[in-house]
Parts: structure tokens; C-alpha cells; sequence
């Protein structure tokens, strides 16, 4: 059986603010013997105005928060999966980058995301996050998670089922999908995909989640779920608050649901 803490942030444009809140929430995952503290998409810094997040982004302190992340894993035995932090790359644009950080002095493992959130939706909503983000290109599991191994995905990927069936090829025993989902599109979709990808990956699905209205205008719509590979939830923090929640995560449920649909193994390669 493992214990793991899940944060479900309104995440603010000063990163020091939602830094403190990642901080505060690892204490109590700490204390509480969680073997891994989830966290949302863009939990370090949400800003949807360009310029601002860029300065930000600028500033030499930013810089600095991917090894003081580290250091507060690096003497504690809890393990941190940042959902994810805008990175600013060579070329201009930035990475959506989810990174693991294991408890102890092993370097993070990367995941940027691959599927860029550009809609419009009926509400009057637009988001064009490719104008300033670049799209990841790699398929990326941590092969050796306190959960064993964890598959990496960030928000839209949710969307896409190849990047869930080559996670599942690999025989995922849990994935991860940080996400900051609009209200409009959470209302409608949120619990209904997260069910569905725990159950054609035969894995634990986590998700931690943006909640609520945002300084930068935008509401999200939270419920942060924990969901098991028969696609039962097992933790729904709600669409209201901020919070920490705890989850036990029973590993042997995988291999018994494996066993009595063994979907990973039947499937079969379908032509063009």
C-alpha cells in the first residue's frame, strides 16, 4: 500500500506565493508519510498575460526555483511531482514541463507537454497556448516512481489516446495528469476522460488540479481525482477550494484488474 498527497492550488502570477504553497503542502505530505506530493499544471506560475509571466519568467530569482524545488525533497522521503512550470527555452518559446523530483540528490526526470491547448469554445473563451509555448516531443515515464513506474502527461494530453495507449504499452503503473481544466470543458469532460484512460491503461490515474477564480481572470474547474485501473475514483476534491488530500494507492489492484481484462495484452495493431 502506498500514501500519496495530491494539492489542488489557485495558483496566483507571483511565483514566491505559489512556491510557499507547494512548500507548506510538502511539509504536510512529509509529516503524514505520503510517499509522493502531486501538484497542478502551471502550479509555479499562471499568468495568461504574455508580457507579465514573461518578465517573470525573466526575473534571476525565477531561474532559481527548479533547484530550490529540489532542495526541499532532497533530505525528506517524499518525492514531489511538480505538475508542471512555464521554462523558457534557446529558441524563444517556453515548455509546459512537468518534472519529478525524487526525494534525495538524483536529478529530476523532464516532461514537456506535447499537446498545446489552442480552442474556442461556444463560452467565448480562446486560448492559443502555442503562441507562446512550444509543443514537447518525447513520450516520458518515470521508471522508477515510489508508485513504480509513472507515466508523465500534462492537461490537453488527456485528449490525445495514443499518448495514453504508448504509456499503457509500457505498462504504466500509475499516470499523472496535472491540469489547470476551464470550467466550461471540466463540466463537461473532466471525470468522464480521467475514468477512461485509468481504465483502457489498466493504471491509477492522478490528477491533480487548478481550482477556482485565478488573478489572471481565468476560472478553473478543480476536482482534483484519484482514480483506480477499474476506473473506480477513490479521492474527488471537489471544484470549490484549494486543499491537500491524502490517497492510499493499492499496487495489487493493478495486476488484479490485468488479470481479469487483459486489454494491454489483446490489442492489436489497427491499419490505416
Amino acid at each position: 500500500m502506498r500514501k500519496i498527497a495530491v494539492l489542488q492550488m489557485t495558483s496566483v502570477i507571483d511565483p514566491e506565493v505559489n512556491f510557499r504553497a507547494i512548500q507548506e503542502a510538502l511539509k504536510e505530505a512529509q509529516a503524514a508519510n505520503a510517499d509522493i506530493l502531486f501538484t497542478p499544471e502551471m502550479s509555479l506560475l499562471l499568468d495568461r498575460n504574455r508580457k507579465r509571466a514573461a518578465e517573470a519568467m525573466a526575473s534571476p530569482t525565477y531561474s532559481e526555483y527548479r533547484g530550490r524545488l529540489h532542495d526541499l525533497v532532497r533530505t525528506g522521503d517524499t518525492d514531489l511531482a511538480l505538475g508542471s512550470m512555464p521554462v523558457p527555452l534557446p529558441e524563444g518559446k517556453n515548455a509546459n514541463r512537468s518534472l519529478y523530483f525524487f526525494a534525495g540528490s538524483r536529478e529530476p526526470v523532464k516532461y514537456d507537454k506535447m499537446h498545446m491547448f489552442d480552442v474556442d469554445l461556444a463560452t467565448g473563451e480562446s486560448w492559443r497556448e502555442s503562441n507562446a509555448y512550444a509543443a514537447g516531443e518525447d513520450v516520458v515515464s518515470v521508471e522508477d516512481a515510489r508508485l513504480g513506474r509513472l507515466g508523465l502527461s500534462v492537461c490537453y494530453d488527456l485528449r490525445f489516446p495514443a499518448l495514453f495507449e504508448a504509456l499503457g504499452q509500457r505498462q504504466c503503473d500509475a499516470i499523472a495528469v496535472p491540469a489547470a481544466f476551464t470550467k466550461p470543458t471540466g463540466d463537461a469532460h473532466w471525470h468522464i476522460l480521467l475514468r477512461a484512460r485509468a481504465i483502457e491503461a489498466s493504471a491509477f490515474v492522478i490528477a491533480a488540479a487548478q481550482v477556482g477564480k485565478h488573478e489572471d481572470g481565468r476560472e478553473t474547474y478543480g476536482h482534483s481525482l484519484v482514480v483506480d485501473p477499474w476506473g473506480e475514483v477513490l479521492l474527488d476534491m471537489g471544484g470549490e477550494q484549494p486543499g491537500l488530500g491524502f490517497c492510499n494507492i493499492d499496487l495489487e489492484r493493478i495486476a488484479e484488474v490485468r488479470a481479469q481484462i487483459p486489454s494491454l495484452a489483446n490489442r492489436r495493431k489497427i491499419p490505416n
